[in-house]
């Protein structure tokens, strides 16, 4: 029989109708944020460093609620395909209290404790006292954009990705605005230095979740208004939904603890480093945010086909999807760096701080692609009901191979920071070929549905055959 042909046109077509506005309403986000650093940067390259280490913290949180996204998404995803109503307001309940819960920890911490936090990450005192000053303000802010998160990925997994698209708009605009007011005192309004950067960001947060539930409401979107069923659960559902969640769970909680460790490692490097990595980060976040939408599209087209039963199409669209985000990541990153110069001035970098900026950029132009590839891979498993690979492939370079990398020269060697930042990466090679390894496999295709589970029998037979495996006859 004549292998039946991948139709690309079809594909890339309902990638772009998820990805482009996803990767919009990132880079939407990296653009406000990237505002913001360009509005304080005149404030000195201590307030821009300060800033910098509280968006490590602020990362610190995401991995602790992501987790719990990544989870519902697989679930959100699937029950999406296979048109159960129930089962996507249950997951999204559970999903909800749980990112909730981060969301108080987090808060709590920024603002009672945010002397200690800043200490965690940096011993440069001056640094530690205006990145305080922020995270009291800014911790208000916490739970508005974990829940406007959680809401993001209920639309995004059911195929409505214009409602938060729009929602960005108006709080990166709300942003930018008060911004403009509140650090420098416009409209008679005094000057308020960084904390008014904080509330800003405070407000906008606020602006997102308003503007969602209103367009939800608007266009008739059922799932976010159905109260009474998010809380049905049992202990069954939590523990099916705790089963599929915990390697997720693990591997962004342990992954978070490590990028601390990182970030720690890289606070404690020179002023001019710390200036030069924060701006980096901001602007690594262009990359991501349009890597997201890719992120996007595998979570929800290959989920939904496995949720369908449609496995061999779920396995062909997977199969594509990193050749895909490589070549569009590439051509990402290498339009940053050829316009690093004026973004590098722009946020007040000079002298040292803007050549190791420019040494970032140039680092990141060769490892960003295959850690992306190594990313979309990973979603792509975890959308599919396999969240473990990836999880125990992750974790373990990052504990054996990275961290100790990173702080023995970073700490003891007392290596170059570019060197110390370029072994942030030296896994990534080797994570892509056992990944690569296991998505030809077809093993990571694991359905949570009838649908899927009543086709799974056929399509391991299948592979197995390919494999050389024979046939099961029980």
């Amino acid at each position: 029989m004549e292998k039946k042909r991948f139709q690309w046109g079809p594909f890339v077509k309902a990638i772009s109708v998820i990805a482009v506005p996803v990767a919009l309403q990132n880079l939407l986000t990296t653009t406000g944020t990237m505002v913001d650093t360009m509005m304080i940067a005149p404030l000195g390259e201590t307030t821009v460093g300060a800033v910098g280490l509280c968006a490590q913290f602020a990362s610190l949180m995401f991995s602790g609620y992501w987790g719990f996204v990544g989870g519902g998404m697989l679930f959100f995803s699937q029950y999406w395909g296979a048109k159960d109503d129930d089962g996507i307001d249950r997951s999204y309940g559970i999903t909800l209290t749980c990112m909730m819960c981060v969301a108080a920890v987090f808060t709590a911490l920024a603002l009672l404790a945010p002397d200690w936090v800043m200490g965690v990450y940096t011993d440069k005192r001056a640094i530690g006292q205006v990145g305080a000053s922020y995270l009291r303000v800014v911790g208000f802010a916490y739970p508005l954009q974990i829940f406007s998160m959680a809401m993001s990925a209920l639309l995004r997994s059911t195929e409505r990705v214009r409602i938060p698209f729009y929602a960005s708009i108006a709080s990166v605009a709300t942003n930018i605005a008060l911004n403009w007011v509140l650090i420098y005192g416009r409209l008679g309004l005094p000057a308020m230095g960084v904390q008014g950067a904080a509330l800003a960001t405070v407000c906008a947060a606020a602006v997102n979740v308003v503007v969602i539930l209103l367009l939800a409401r608007a266009h008739g979107y059922p799932y976010l208004f159905h109260f009474s069923r998010h809380f049905k659960w049992n202990r069954a559902i939590v523990g099916e939904y705790f089963r599929k969640c915990f390697p997720i769970l693990c591997n962004e909680v342990l992954i978070g603890v490590g990028n601390m460790v990182i970030n720690m490692v890289l606070g404690r490097q020179a002023e001019e480093a710390i200036a030069a990595i924060a701006v980096f980060r901001t602007l690594e976040g262009f990359v991501i945010g349009f890597f997201s939408g890719f992120s996007n599209s595998a979570s929800v087209l290959v989920g939904k086909s496995v949720g369908a039963g449609e496995l061999d199409d779920a396995y062909e669209r997977a199969k594509r999807l990193v050749p895909l985000c490589g070549g569009s990541i590439l051509v990402a990153i290498g339009l940053l760096v050829a316009v690093h110069k004026p973004l590098l001035t722009a946020m007040s970098l000079t002298g040292e701080s803007y050549r190791l900026g420019v040494g970032l950029l140039c680092i990141y132009g060769v490892a960003g692609v295959v850690r992306m590839c190594n990313w979309t891979m990973n979603d792509t498993y975890r959308s599919a009901g396999d969240a473990t690979i990836g999880t125990v492939l992750e974790i373990a370079f990052m504990y054996l191979m990275v961290l100790p990398c990173v702080t023995v020269s970073g700490l003891w060697l007392r290596a170059p920071f570019l060197v110390i930042f370029a072994c942030c990466y030296v896994d990534e090679p080797i994570r892509f070929l056992l990944m690569q390894r296991h998505m030809y496999s077809g093993k990571w295709v694991r359905p949570v549905t009838p649908a899927g589970q009543a086709a799974l029998p056929a399509f391991r037979g299948k592979h197995r055959r390919k494999r050389g495996v024979p046939a099961r006859t029980d």
